[in-house]
C-alpha cells in the first residue's frame, strides 16, 4: 500500500498499516501553519486552534452548522408520476431520525458540520446488523483518521481507537466510512479548511484584541507625560514611576492627581493607529465572512440591509453559505445508505422552515398559487396548519380560462379576431284562430291483420253486386 505514494506494506483489509505518515495531531492538515515563507522563523505561524477562537470565525461556523442541524432529514420516493413524496422503510428511516444512542439528529448533523469546517474533513463510521443494513452512525474525530491509498487505487482509512465508536487501532476500507470534505484544493482525499484562507486575518483580529485589552489594563488616568524640574536620579525616576502607576492605573483609573514640588502633568492624545483599532477588527471579521461565504450582517458584523425581505435574505444567505453542504451530505448519505435517484429513493433536506417568508409575503404566495390552480384550497390551508373544509380538495381555476387546445382552434379560423355570431333563438309557433275548429287528432296507423280484413270485405262486397 502507499499513503499518497509513499510504500506501507499491506496485505488485506483486516490487517492493520505498520507504518504510517509522521503528521500532527491535525491529522493531514497541520496544527500549525506558515502564512507565508520564512514565518516560522520570525514566529509569525498560525495556530489552527488559537484563530479558531477568533469571534467571526466560531460565529460562522456554528451559525451554518446550526441552520443545516434544525434541518429535517426526509427519505423521500419518486412517484410513476416523477414526482418526489416523502415516504418511510424501516431500514433507512430509523437511522435518519436517530443516528446513535448518545446524540440526537440535531446534535449529530451539528457535529458533522462543525468537524468540516474545522478540519476541512468529516469521517462517520458506518455500523452496520446481520442485514448489512446500516444502523448506527458516528462522527469521528477528524485528527484521529488518516485516508491511506493502494497500489491498485482502492482506498482505506487507519482509524484510532474511539471509545464512542467502539473501536481499536484498525484499517477499514472505504464503504465504510462517510468521507465528507470541504475544498480539496491538494489532494481528493484532502479537504482544507476555511481556516487555511481566513486564518491570518483571524490571528490580526485577535492581536488587536490582546492590543485593547493591554491598552485598557496597563494605562494610568490621567494619561500622559509627567515632567518633574531639574534633574533627577534614575532611582527617583523609578520610585515616582512606580508610585503613579499605583495611584493612577487598573482599579485606581480616574482617581485625581495632586502635583507637588514644581511637576507638570500633560496630557496625550489617542494615536491614529490606536483609534483605528475598530476598523481593524472590523475589516478582520469581514474578511472572515467573506471566507465562509456568510454575509457579515448574519454575525453581527456590517450594517443590515435596509430593504424589508425576509425571504429574499434567507435565499442568499442560503445559496452562497448553505446549499453546497446540504447537497454534499445529501449524496454522501444516498450513495452511503445504498440508495440514491436512480433507484427512485433517496434523502433530502427540509429545507421549507429555513426559507420560511413573513406572514404577508406568505400570505400572498399561497392566494396566488391557490388563484392560479398550481395548489387546491386544502393544500394552502396546510400550509397554515389548518384542518381541510369540504370541497376544497381539488384546485380551480376562473371559468373564463381557455385551454391552448381552444386558443389553436380560434386562431386557425381566417378571422380569429372576428367576434362570434351568436345563434339565432328558435321562432315561436304562430298561435290558433278562435272560430277554427281545433284540427282532429290524427288517427294512429291500423294494424296489418286489419287491413287484411278490410281488403277481403270489399271483395265480397263486389262479388256480391255482380251477382
Amino acid at each position: 500500500m502507499r499513503i499518497f505514494g509513499l510504500p506501507i506494506p499491506f496485505t488485506g483489509e483486516k490487517q492493520k498499516a505498520r507504518n504510517s505518515l509522521p503528521m500532527d495531531r491535525g491529522g493531514w492538515y497541520p496544527l500549525i501553519r506558515e502564512p507565508f515563507t520564512g514565518a516560522w522563523q520570525r514566529n509569525l505561524e498560525i495556530n489552527v486552534d488559537t484563530a479558531a477562537s477568533f469571534h467571526a470565525d466560531f460565529a460562522c461556523k456554528t451559525l451554518i452548522a446550526r441552520d443545516i442541524a434544525k434541518l429535517r432529514v426526509k427519505l423521500v420516493e419518486k412517484d410513476k408520476n416523477d414526482i418526489w413524496s416523502e415516504t418511510t422503510s424501516s431500514a433507512f428511516s430509523p437511522v435518519l431520525r436517530r443516528p446513535n444512542d448518545y446524540q440526537t439528529r440535531n446534535q449529530f448533523w451539528e457535529c458533522w458540520l462543525l468537524s468540516k469546517l474545522s478540519r476541512g474533513n468529516t469521517y462517520v463510521l458506518k455500523v452496520r446488523d446481520d442485514r448489512n443494513v446500516v444502523t448506527d452512525l458516528h462522527v469521528l474525530d477528524p485528527t484521529s483518521v488518516q485516508p491511506l491509498v493502494s497500489d491498485d487505487g482502492a482506498v482505506f482509512y487507519r482509524l484510532n481507537s474511539d471509545n464512542l465508536a467502539g473501536i481499536d487501532d484498525i484499517v477499514v476500507p472505504a464503504r465504510e466510512i462517510i468521507h465528507d470534505r470541504f475544498n480539496c484544493l491538494f489532494h481528493p482525499l484532502v479537504g482544507t479548511p476555511p481556516v487555511f484562507a481566513s486564518g491570518l486575518s483571524s490571528m490580526l483580529g485577535l492581536n488587536a484584541q490582546k492590543a485593547s485589552a493591554l491598552l485598557f489594563e496597563n494605562s494610568s488616568t490621567p494619561g500622559g507625560l509627567l515632567m518633574l524640574p531639574g534633574e533627577v536620579s534614575q532611582e527617583e525616576e523609578q520610585r515616582v514611576k512606580e508610585q503613579w502607576e499605583q495611584r493612577f492605573s487598573r482599579s485606581n483609573l480616574g482617581r485625581v492627581a495632586v502635583m507637588t514640588g514644581g511637576a507638570k502633568y500633560e496630557k496625550m492624545a489617542m494615536t491614529n493607529v490606536e483609534g483605528q483599532l475598530i476598523e481593524n477588527l472590523k475589516w478582520s471579521a469581514e474578511v472572515v465572512c467573506s471566507v465562509y461565504h456568510v454575509p457579515p450582517y448574519k454575525v453581527g458584523v456590517g450594517v443590515l440591509p435596509t430593504y424589508n425581505n425576509v425571504q429574499a435574505l434567507n435565499v442568499e444567505y442560503y445559496s452562497q453559505a448553505l446549499q453546497s453542504h446540504i447537497e454534499e451530505i445529501e449524496e454522501a448519505l444516498d450513495h452511503s445508505l445504498g440508495i440514491g435517484w436512480g433507484a427512485g429513493i433517496g434523502t433530502e433536506f427540509d429545507t421549507e422552515n429555513l426559507l420560511r417568508m413573513d406572514s404577508i409575503t406568505l400570505v400572498t404566495t399561497i392566494r396566488d398559487a391557490v388563484g392560479a390552480g398550481v395548489m387546491s384550497p386544502n393544500e394552502g390551508r396546510a400550509k397554515f396548519d389548518l384542518k381541510p373544509v369540504e370541497g376544497g380538495k381539488s384546485p380551480y381555476l376562473q371559468q373564463q380560462n381557455y385551454s391552448l387546445e381552444a386558443l389553436a382552434k380560434r386562431d386557425a379560423q381566417d378571422d380569429p379576431f372576428k367576434p362570434a355570431t351568436p345563434p339565432a333563438p328558435p321562432q315561436p309557433a304562430p298561435p290558433a284562430a278562435e272560430d277554427e275548429p281545433p284540427e282532429p287528432a290524427p288517427k294512429p296507423p291500423a294494424a296489418k291483420s286489419d287491413i287484411a280484413a278490410l281488403f277481403t270485405r270489399a271483395l265480397q262486397d263486389v262479388h256480391r253486386e255482380a251477382a
